[in-house]
């Protein structure tokens, strides 16, 4: 695997251009925001079962409120990715942060929750504006190999640290203040990324890239058709006719967006990236982990609160052994990448990480033929090792596309390692949650955990085969 590549004397005097800059405030500022950004992926699922009573909602729609968000963060990060290079990440990922935050203020109030999957959809765009941003300017801020494994580890461990905060935290706000406080708890901490971004964040210099609507377009159409279909698969009264025709017009659109990507004078992802085996590797990695995670995490949260009739913050405190140990993982996946290179770390993680939802799929199968009912005491273990193995893996997944992308590309490398989490959230959220919206719960969690364990032996499969076995560096 090639190495991160030093920047280029021009790139350098750029970075140098801001002799005030510090590193280490930077990184907060970012971390601030980007904590903010993922919470958000994980906060609403204990709010779920209360906002689907108080809207008169099904688990289509619950599905929705999830998804809304990923999937607009998905379908949009190539292009942001591609403009933070063009504006400048500094400007672009303010704008995010703001964003997010009017549009968290617009969750916090909705009345409907059509009205609540729109400003979702809202909030998703300011994610997908702001984490390309973040990545870049990190490399403007860190110019040594060293430390910006350092500076993506502690970047990594804050989405660990704000997967696990999430569902402890949900469950207390609704348990204390209702299911509308999970999205004004947005607007200090947004207010803080903010403030501290405004004063110590670099101004890497913007790298000119043309606009590629067409692909846009076309990638956007791809993945809401995929998502719709897999959402609509498990609604009753769904035909059959509309779920293949929206397949239909996911495969053609994708086609689509492969064609124009190759004709494109400046295409949103330039194919080319995916000439390094370790950039397409991790990439995957990426978003089958995210797949597995996010979609196990839906259908637990639905298990918890439904069939185990647990109260939110219960149900928040039940989750705490997989989220803690997502914030360890997270934690000591940088430091160790740092020192043995991103392939290591990788492989043990999804190898724990598949062995855990694996047994939570056998232990379902279990509560299956009990009646449906598990003991929560079998879950810890296995929630302990999805955890840990879901955050050791990623920071040296980001490590690992970092890496093989060249520091003018960082913008687009990161939009396109985030855009492949989401899309692999998307799908796992949808799919997951198809598999137990009919009658049979028991029975679809099972498969449903199956699934998700596949995914992630699937992610070492390709990091054994792609990733290479670099070293760290200092």
């Amino acid at each position: 695997m090639a190495a991160m590549a030093e920047p280029s004397s021009s790139h350098g005097a750029a970075l140098d251009a801001d002799p005030g800059a510090r590193p280490g405030v930077a990184l907060v500022a970012i971390c601030v925001a980007y904590f903010m950004v993922i919470a958000d992926t994980t906060v609403v699922n204990v709010a779920l079962p209360s906002l689907g009573r108080r809207l008169h909602t099904t688990t289509t729609g619950l599905e929705w409120v999830v998804d809304a968000y990923s999937l607009v963060f998905a379908a949009l990060m190539l292009s942001t990715g591609a403009l933070s290079d063009r504006r400048g990440a500094k400007g672009v990922f303010q704008a995010g942060i703001a964003c997010l935050v009017a549009a968290s203020a617009a969750c916090g109030l909705a009345p409907s929750v059509a009205l609540l999957v729109a400003a979702r959809a809202v909030q998703g765009l300011g994610a997908a504006l702001a984490v390309p941003a973040s990545l870049a300017l990190i490399q403007a801020a860190y110019p040594s190999l060293a430390g910006r494994r350092r500076a993506f580890g502690i970047w990594g461990g804050i989405a660990g640290i704000a997967a696990g905060a999430g569902p402890v935290v949900g469950g207390a706000l609704v348990a204390g203040l209702g299911w509308r406080s999970v999205f004004f708890v947005n607007l200090p901490i947004g207010a803080a990324g903010l403030l501290l971004g405004a004063r110590h964040l670099p101004h890497p210099a913007p790298r000119p890239h043309r606009a590629d609507p067409a692909g846009q377009v076309a990638g956007a159409v791809s993945l809401g058709s995929l998502t719709a279909a897999l959402v609509d698969a498990g609604s009753p009264g769904r035909s059959a006719p509309l779920v293949a025709a929206s397949l239909v017009v996911s495969a053609l659109a994708g086609i689509a967006f492969v064609a124009l990507e190759r004709r494109a004078a400046a295409p949103m992802l330039p194919l080319s990236l995916f000439t390094s085996a370790g950039f397409s590797g991790a990439t995957a990695v990426g978003a089958l982990i995210n797949l597995g995670f996010y979609g196990e995490l839906f259908v637990l949260t639905l298990y918890l609160q439904v069939h185990l009739r647990l109260g939110a913050l219960v149900a928040g405190i039940a989750l705490l052994p997989q989220m803690a140990m997502a914030t360890v993982g997270s934690m000591l996946s940088g430091r160790i990448t740092a020192r043995r290179g991103p392939r290591p770390v990788m492989l043990a993680g999804l190898a724990l990480g598949a062995a855990g939802l694996a047994a939570l799929a056998g232990l379902s199968g279990l509560g299956a033929a009990a009646g449906g009912h598990l003991s929560y005491v079998l879950l810890v273990a296995p929630l302990i090792a999805t955890g840990f193995g879901m955050a050791f893996t990623m920071p040296a997944a980001t490590a690992a596309v970092m890496e093989a992308a060249p520091d003018a590309r960082g913008g687009l490398a990161s939009g396109t390692l985030n855009a492949a989490r989401q899309t692999g959230g998307v799908i796992g959220v949808a799919l997951l949650g198809t598999l137990v919206a009919g009658g049979n719960f028991s029975g679809g969690m099972r498969t449903a955990m199956a699934v998700a364990a596949a995914a992630f032996a699937l992610g070492a499969i390709m990091t054994a085969l792609f990733v290479g076995g670099g070293r760290g560096a200092g």
